[in-house]
């Protein structure tokens, strides 16, 4: 059987992938510290079944892979420290540890007798500089050359792990590809991005409330989790995806933070007043990948649309983290 190891097993993407990989037939270890992952049903549910094993362990202690085998074919490097309080309060130790742990799971890769992809996990924050000092091509090609933004901002710093990740990995010597996932979105993805935030907030909302929405012009284009990994599995399995840099995604149709709102508040059925706030900071007007590469080289297009996406991430957020039926206490 065919084994597949993921850092960051136990996160949002890391246990949908693991998942898709179970059901093709490998052998998937879920190698997570658990200081962000969740083990919750969900999980405990991939964990039942005999192909899937969790390893808890740190991936910053030198240790702590050494006494796993050689014989992986697939290894998907998801581990980062992210999210803005890190970001913001962390910068230094975003930079420093977020490259430790890509060494880390480099010198596993090399160590592999039959590895035929080491997937990298970077982000569409690579594009950030280039946003904020010249024009942007939107959609974005991965050929858009990258600049830096202030290095002196402490939200560059997961921007420059990630790019410093990308040279590492090309430049190691193992087959790589390298993504960089932009909005994806679905069950388990946390509560720190805007659709759970939305969903929880009307959710919890009475009829006749307002819906505080920040950045209603900004617009972005939302991929849903199960298409994201399809792409992702699909390039790690293909000939062509050695050394390449794929967005991971959806092209269209760009949607305004006010009409995703909108459509939170038809998927959750409350009759709601949406009250536009001010922009956040940092928070780029569009984003929007060009998925041409990508198409073409999986094969796959994202095919789940935002309406059927959301209904799907409501329908497990109510299950398994809102409960009742709502307006029940936070």
């Amino acid at each position: 059987m065919a084994r597949a190891l993921i850092t960051g097993g136990c996160g949002f993407i890391g246990s949908h992938l693991g998942t898709r990989l179970e059901g093709a037939g490998y052998e998937v270890d879920l190698v997570d510290n658990l200081s962000r992952g969740v083990v919750d049903d969900d999980l405990k549910t991939l964990l039942e079944r005999p192909s899937v094993r969790l390893l808890e362990c740190d991936l910053l202690d030198p240790e702590a892979l050494a006494g796993l085998g050689a014989d992986y074919e697939l290894i998907f490097h998801l581990a980062a420290i992210v999210g803005v309080a890190n970001v913001l309060e962390r910068p230094y130790e975003v930079l420093d540890l977020n490259v430790a742990m890509t060494t880390r799971a480099l010198e596993l890769a090399a160590r592999q007798e039959r590895l035929e992809r080491f997937v990298f996990a970077s982000t569409s924050e690579v594009y950030a500089g280039t946003l904020e000092q010249f024009e942007l091509e939107i959609p974005t090609p991965e050929t858009s050359p990258i600049a830096l933004p202030d290095l002196g901002l402490p939200r560059t710093s997961y921007m420059l792990s990630k790019l410093y990740g990308e040279a590492l990995c090309i430049h190691s010597g193992v087959p790589v590809t390298v993504i960089r996932p932009h909005n994806v979105y679905g069950p388990r993805m946390g509560m720190s991005h805007v659709i759970p935030e939305l969903l929880e907030r009307a959710h919890r909302a009475a009829d006749d409330d307002r819906l505080e929405v920040y950045s209603v012009d900004h617009k972005r284009t939302f991929c849903y989790v199960e298409d994201a990994v399809e792409m992702i599995v699909l390039a790690a399995c293909s000939p062509k995806g050695g050394g390449e840099v794929l967005n991971i995604g959806k092209e269209g149709p760009e949607i305004a933070i006010g009409e995703l709102a909108e459509m939170v508040i038809e998927t959750v059925g409350r009759d709601l007043t949406i009250d536009p706030r001010p922009a956040t900071q940092g928070s780029p007007l569009r984003r929007a990948p060009e998925m041409l590469k990508t198409t073409a080289l999986t094969g796959y297009a994202a095919r789940v649309e935002a309406a059927e996406g959301l209904q799907r991430t409501y329908r497990w957020y109510r299950e398994n983290v809102f409960g009742g039926s709502g307006l029940s206490a936070r």
